[in-house]
């Protein structure tokens, strides 16, 4: 129902700051939420930071609380998360998410059914 496209991932130096946007195509109703993951080689993917399309709520993980935002523009159909105060150890590759279903906001990669193809985020000592 809806494809997801990552975009904004690149190098930087740790302190620094990225964006990373998601552009959502083709769906006929919009998710009822969506969610930023990361993934390392032989590591589960991890949740990073969610947020509900209709109400806004956002929940983050611990390891990010501070320093990342997720934000959408619904006129543009696009999930944003803006990248602050970067650490080496949030070098992973990044994707988007999304699912349809009424859930309890979750930052559980069980609960989503659409991914994105991921866009690579190194941080540099």
């Amino acid at each position: 129902q809806v494809q997801l496209v990552e975009s904004g991932g690149g190098s930087v130096q740790a302190g620094g700051s990225l964006r990373l946007s998601c552009a959502a195509i083709g769906y006929t109703y919009s998710p009822y939420y969506m969610g930023w993951f990361r993934q390392t080689a032989g590591k589960k993917r991890e949740g990073v930071a969610a947020i509900v399309t209709g109400s806004g709520s956002t929940v983050y993980a611990d390891s990010v609380k501070g320093r990342f935002t997720i934000s959408q523009d619904n006129g543009e159909n696009t999930l944003y998360l803006q990248m602050n105060s970067l650490k080496p150890e949030d070098t992973a590759m990044y994707y988007c998410a999304a699912d349809y279903r009424a859930l309890l906001i979750s930052l559980s990669s069980d609960d989503y059914k659409y991914w994105g193809q991921g866009t690579q985020v190194t941080v540099s000592s």
